[in-house]
């Protein structure tokens, strides 16, 4: 009698209506799955259409090229003698439902719909899916002609419903299912199914992975049994980097673990277990066997396969094993980096162009670059022929073979120091010393020319010449000529990204990349249109305090001593004049918070879902030792007002690396208005009345103690 069974989970680096390429990463996966030894082969949610469709899925369309992708699949002959899982959207009754379609041997044993649908943060769902809403229900599916040609099925079940094989039964669920506090596996486990898969289309961000495993590994600590879970990887057309992290959990422990960030365009991971340490396992926990008599059935489509061999006493099985995390810096180094790469190698631009300011910020984006430089040096060196194919191609040369990071960066990453008057000699060299280290093509503008050229214009036209501050002008005049100045740097860095690689006889442009990180965004502390304004933005969605950490790590992990001096140098956006030739300004100053409130007040916005008077209230107790009352009170209300002046600076914000849960990313994930009543006339009401209650209650207790 067979009792070990082989399975096999996926990470796929799938692309949104990348059809052709899709299934080719799909049958790649089959291929090693079988090699492997697996009879069962899982793969990311919406694997065959991309899970990035968005409004393509409203189009008969991705339906139609969805199902002649899987009518492929079912008469490849690597597809026969393995359960294949797959995911696709599929209409039933006019209603359109994202799925999981599990065949074997070319026939259809099940479309099983998603239960609960991802509605939250970035991602929308319910827009373009419905839920599948009747438990243990199944209905009749009619299969389109092309596939019953294949199938010799008119029709299939479709609906809440388990594979039970000769040795073992499936049950499914689909990425927020895993999430739901009703999760389907819990009365799954009950009901006698041994083995819960999940098709996961779960994005990184930065400290998520700890919660993605702990799920796992409850799904089968409490109820027993194995759980296998798939995931997309990559950058899928859009903000968020799907981070792999296949793995496989049996009765509470991990045995297998995929990578989290790979430039391996496929990845499959499979474990040996032992059906009888689920059975024995579960048979002393007698309260789960209690609730099982108790729980409603599931309705079992019989498949005529086996997953276990008839001799396999002597096959070993797979070991428990201790989850390895990388810590936020190592995730801040490859996460972007990997979503850089593939945006690069799918938009089949010929690299990128930083404006380099010799800041944390710009150094850090500078930083990403040279990693993704490095893995991709790396994934050549350990074999990676897709990403050798890919580069060859980035850089117009059939031979090269990459086997430094920094000749490789040169190829493909150009630096420029855009200076002005009031630019620092300091940050210059800091840029210049940053370039050389990490070997990009930097250059060096000065943009003064400009600058008066467009301030003259001004001057012709209305005869009145604009001031800063220092020398005499209004608060409009200094603002206006730090924006001139911020604007320009815009224009000129996508000036010399079309044309860079044409002045060395190289075809193609260069993307060009932002640099303002998730606080600045928050407090609309940039220039709307000025560098902030790119193609891509890696460092977007990461708060400051991180970037200070990763530039650390960046230092002794690359051995890039520049970063030293950028690292305690204060932030400064140089756009002032100088005093001496010393920087006069400041971020923080400017902004009249620091970068760490920012981060604060962000969370509490976001994710604590806080209002100003809300805000408040948390933050008297929080700062109780370094504010009082009402000094609390001005920095929530200065605040306030800040992000609402500014907040319409998001609708025009750079698309970003989703890296933070607070990210106030006005396209897809942060939905609220950008024009505000900016005096927050009764909100800052509620708070001074609070703020004169606890004042007036610390005077009558500074008089009793008097008394």
């Amino acid at each position: 009698m067979g009792r070990k069974v082989t399975v096999a989970t996926c990470a796929l680096n799938q692309w949104a209506l990348d059809f052709e390429g899709n299934l080719e990463r799909i049958v790649k996966s089959i291929e090693i799955a079988k090699k492997k030894g697996a009879g069962y082969r899982l793969g990311p949610e919406l694997e065959i259409c991309g899970y990035g469709c968005a409004d393509h899925y409203y189009e008969s369309d991705t339906l139609l090229h969805s199902f002649q992708v899987l009518a492929q699949l079912l008469q490849m002959p690597v597809t026969q003698d393995i359960i294949c899982d797959v995911g696709m959207p599929v209409m039933h009754r006019n209603v359109r439902y994202n799925c999981r379609v599990i065949f074997l041997n070319r026939k259809i044993l099940l479309i099983r719909p998603k239960m609960a649908l991802a509605n939250t943060g970035n991602y929308r769902e319910l827009r373009w899916f419905s839920p599948w809403s009747r438990p243990r229900h199944i209905e009749e599916y009619f299969l389109p002609r092309m596939i019953q040609e294949l199938t010799g099925q008119e029709t299939v079940a479709f609906g809440d419903a388990v594979i039970a094989t000769k040795d073992t039964c499936l049950g499914s669920e689909i990425c927020e299912e895993l999430w739901a506090p009703n999760s389907p596996h819990i009365e799954m486990g009950l009901d006698g199914i041994e083995i819960f898969t999940n098709s996961s289309g779960s994005h990184h961000e930065l400290r998520k992975a700890d919660r993605r495993v702990d799920l796992v590994k409850s799904t089968t600590a409490k109820n027993g049994g194995m759980y296998i879970l798939a995931n997309q990887k990559g950058c899928d057309g859009d903000r968020l980097y799907y981070d792999g992290c296949a793995m496989i959990s049996l009765n509470g422990d991990i045995v297998a673990q995929g990578s989290q960030f790979s430039l391996d365009d496929v990845e499959v991971l499979t474990a040996t277990v032992d059906l009888e340490d689920i059975r024995s396992y579960r048979a002393e926990m007698s309260s789960r066997s209690l609730a099982a008599t108790k729980v409603t059935p599931y309705h079992r489509i019989k498949a005529d396969f086996a997953l276990s061999s008839t001799n396999d006493v002597f096959a070993s099985t797979t070991t428990p094993i201790q989850w390895q995390y990388h810590s936020p810096e190592e995730e801040i180094s490859l996460g972007p980096a990997c979503w850089l790469w593939d945006y690069l190698r799918r938009s089949k631009q010929g690299g990128f162009l930083l404006p380099l300011s010799g800041g944390i910020d710009s150094s850090s984006t500078a930083c990403i670059v040279y990693s993704m430089c490095h893995q991709v040096t790396l994934a050549v060196k350990n074999g990676n022929q897709q990403v050798l194919d890919d580069v060859r191609r980035l850089v117009n040369h059939n031979t090269y073979t990459p086997q430094d990071p920094r000749e490789f960066c040169k190829r493909v990453f150009t630096t420029c120091y855009m200076a002005s008057e009031n630019s620092s000699e300091d940050t210059c060299k800091m840029a210049r010393q940053l370039a050389k280290q990490i070997g990009s093509c930097h250059l060096n503008v000065n943009i003064d020319g400009a600058v008066k050229a467009v301030t003259g214009i001004f001057t012709m036209v209305t005869g009145m010449t604009p001031q800063f501050r220092v020398h005499g002008g209004s608060s409009r005049e200094n603002l206006a000529l730090q924006n001139i100045q911020a604007r320009i740097r815009m224009v000129f860095a996508y000036l010399f990204a079309q044309l860079s690689l044409w002045t060395r006889g190289i075809p193609g442009g260069l993307l060009v990349l932002g640099s303002a990180n998730v606080d600045e965004s928050l407090r609309g502390y940039l220039t709307k249109y000025d560098c902030s304004s790119a193609d891509l933005n890696p460092i977007g969605g990461i708060s400051k305090t991180d970037l200070k950490s990763f530039i650390e790590y960046c230092m002794e992990h690359f051995q890039l001593s520049a970063l030293g001096s950028i690292l305690v140098a204060p932030p400064t956006a140089e756009l002032e004049p100088l005093a001496d030739g010393l920087v006069s300004q400041t971020d923080e100053a400017d902004m009249g918070m620091t970068y760490e409130e920012l981060s604060v007040y962000g969370k509490l916005r976001k994710i604590s879902r806080t209002g100003p008077y809300s805000m408040f209230c948390k933050l008297i107790n929080m700062w109780s030792k370094i504010c009082s009352p009402r000094q609390v009170a001005e920095k929530v209300k200065h605040f306030f007002r800040s992000y609402s002046i500014n907040r319409h600076k998001m609708t025009t914000l750079t698309p970003s690396y989703h890296a933070e849960n607070y990210s106030p990313d006005d396209n897809r994930f942060d939905l609220r208005p950008f024009l505000y009543n900016s005096a927050w006339p009764w909100q800052f009401a509620c708070i001074d009345e609070q703020v004169h209650k606890l004042e007036n209650k610390e005077e009558l207790s500074a008089e009793e103690e008097v008394d």
